[in-house]
C-alpha cells in the first residue's frame, strides 16, 4: 500500500482523536504542574496517546469490533460494556462536549453582548445538522478529514505552538495539589479525561475498514499497517500536548483561569491579540467537527450492527441526543461525565493489555475475567466517590490497595484477578 495511505488515514485517526478533552485539559495539566511539567505531561502522554494507539491496534487483532473484545470476559459483558463506551464517547458525553467546547472557545468570544443561550442554540444547531451530513457516508470520511481537514488544523495548531514557544516568557509556577508530590501519576491519571483510550475502542475499526477499503485483509499486514499510522497519529498527538500544556504552564502568572479552554483563549489573545482568537477558533471548530463526526459514524455503526436499526436512523438518533445535551453547557456535561470515565476507564485499560498478553495464557477466559471483575470492583468505588456518594465506611478499606493515593488503585487488584483466573484455569485443565 502506499504510503500516502498511511499517511491520510494517520493523519484522519489523528483529527478523530485530537477534540475537546485534547484541548481543554492539557493547558490546566501546564497551569497545575507548573515547574513538574515534564514530568506530568510524560504521564498525561501515556494515557493519552499510548493508550489510544494500543487501543487501535487491538481491533486490528480481532474481526469486526472492540465487542469481540471484551467478549473474552463474557458475551454479556461484551455486549454491556461496548454499548456503555459507545454511548459514553458517543451522545451522552464525547460529542456534546466537542460542541460545548466549539462553542465556548470559537465562538463565545465574539459574542459578548448577545444572549449565550440563544447563541448556543443557533450554533448547535448548524453544526450537528453538518455533523450528521458528513457522517451519512464513512466510507468518504477517511479522505475528507485526512486529505483536507486535517492539514489546516496541523497548521493552526503549529502556529499557536511556536507562538508560545516564542512570545510566551512568564515563569513558571510552583506545583499544586498532586502535582507537587507525584506529578508523573498524576498526569498519567489526568489522561483518563481525554477518553482517547475509550475511543479508540470506536475508532480503531474505522481505520482498520479504511485499510481494507485499500485492499490490506491479511492480519498480519492489517496490524502492521495501523501501527504505522498510529504512530504518524501519535507523533502528532505528543507534539500537540506538550506544547498547548506549555502554554498552559507558561500562563500561570497571566492570571487566574476557570478552565483549560480559558487559559488557551487568553493566551491566544495575548500573543497574536484579536488574529490569537480568530486562529484559536478554527483550530477549536475543525478538532471538535472531525472527532464529533468520527464518534457518530462509529456509533452509528456499531448500534446498526447490534439491532435491527438501520445506519442512518441511529446516526440521526445520535445527532439528535447529542445536539439535546450539548444545550446544557459545558460544565453540566463535564459533572456526569467524569465519575462515569474514572469507572470504565481502566476495565478498558485492562482489557487493552489482555490482548497483547492473551499469549502467555492462551486466552484463558478465567483470566480475563478475574481481571476484570476485580478492576471493576475498585473503578466503581472511584466513580461513586467521583459522583459524590459518602462510602466513609469502606475507604479505609480501599486506601490499604497499593496506589491507591495515585488513582490507581485498580492495577494490584487486576494482577491479583488475573492470577486467580489462571490458577482456576490450570486446575480446570487438570
Amino acid at each position: 500500500m502506499m504510503k500516502k495511505d498511511t499517511f491520510i488515514i494517520g493523519f484522519m485517526l489523528f483529527a478523530l482523536f485530537f477534540g475537546a478533552g485534547n484541548l481543554i485539559y492539557p493547558p490546566t495539566l501546564g497551569i497545575d504542574s507548573g515547574t513538574s511539567y515534564w514530568a506530568a505531561i510524560a504521564g498525561f502522554v501515556i494515557t493519552g496517546v499510548g493508550l489510544p494507539i494500543l487501543a487501535v491496534t487491538a481491533i486490528s487483532f480481532v474481526k469486526n469490533d472492540a465487542r469481540e473484545l471484551a467478549d473474552k470476559v463474557h458475551p454479556l459483558f461484551g455486549l454491556i460494556f461496548t454499548s456503555v463506551v459507545y454511548l459514553a464517547i458517543g451522545p451522552f458525553f464525547g460529542i456534546p462536549r466537542a460542541a460545548s467546547v466549539a462553542f465556548e472557545m470559537g465562538i463565545e468570544p465574539f459574542t459578548a453582548n448577545i444572549s449565550t443561550s440563544l447563541v448556543l442554540f443557533i450554533f448547535t444547531t448548524v453544526f450537528f445538522i453538518l455533523v450528521y451530513i458528513v457522517s451519512l457516508n464513512p466510507s468518504k470520511m477517511v479522505d475528507r478529514i485526512g486529505q483536507y481537514l486535517t492539514p489546516i488544523l496541523l497548521i493552526a495548531i503549529i502556529a499557536l505552538a511556536v507562538g508560545g514557544f516564542v512570545l510566551l516568557d512568564s515563569p513558571m509556577s510552583e506545583p499544586i495539589d498532586k502535582y507537587a508530590s507525584a506529578p508523573f501519576f498524576t498526569g498519567f491519571v489526568e489522561g483518563y479525561l481525554t477518553m482517547d483510550a475509550i475511543a479508540a475502542l470506536a475508532f480503531g475499526i474505522i481505520v482498520v475498514n479504511a485499510f481494507k477499503d485499500r485492499g490490506i485483509t491479511i492480519k498480519r499486514d492489517l496490524v502492521k499497517s495501523t501501527l504505522k499510522a498510529g504512530a504518524i497519529t501519535g507523533s502528532g498527538l505528543i507534539i500537540v500536548y506538550g506544547s498547548i500544556g506549555w502554554i498552559g504552564a507558561k500562563m500561570a502568572t497571566v492570571g487566574d483561569f476557570s478552565n483549560g479552554g480559558d487559559i488557551l483563549s487568553s493566551a491566544a489573545e495575548v500573543m497574536f491579540g484579536s488574529f490569537g482568537a480568530l486562529l484559536l477558533g478554527v483550530i477549536v471548530a475543525l478538532a471538535c467537527f472531525t472527532t464529533s463526526v468520527g464518534l457518530v459514524v462509529a456509533c452509528g455503526q456499531f448500534f446498526s450492527k447490534i439491532t435491527s436499526v438501520s445506519y442512518k436512523w441511529v446516526i440521526l438518533l445520535t445527532t439528535i441526543v447529542s445536539y439535546l445535551i450539548a444545550n446544557q453547557g459545558l460544565n453540566t456535561i463535564i459533572s456526569y461525565s467524569v465519575p462515569v470515565l474514572v469507572f470504565i476507564y481502566p476495565i478498558a485499560i485492562v482489557l487493552i493489555i489482555l490482548t497483547f498478553i492473551q499469549g502467555l495464557f492462551h486466552g484463558a477466559r478465567a483470566v480475563y475475567q478475574g481481571a476484570i471483575l476485580l478492576t471493576a470492583v475498585t473503578s466503581l468505588y472511584d466513580g461513586l466517590v467521583a459522583y459524590g456518594l459518602d462510602l466513609s465506611s469502606v475507604t479505609p478499606l480501599m486506601e490499604k490497595l497499593p496506589f491507591f493515593e495515585l488513582g490507581l488503585g485498580w492495577i494490584v487488584p487486576a494482577l491479583i484477578g488475573a492470577i486467580i483466573g489462571f490458577a482456576i484455569d490450570k486446575i480446570a485443565q487438570d
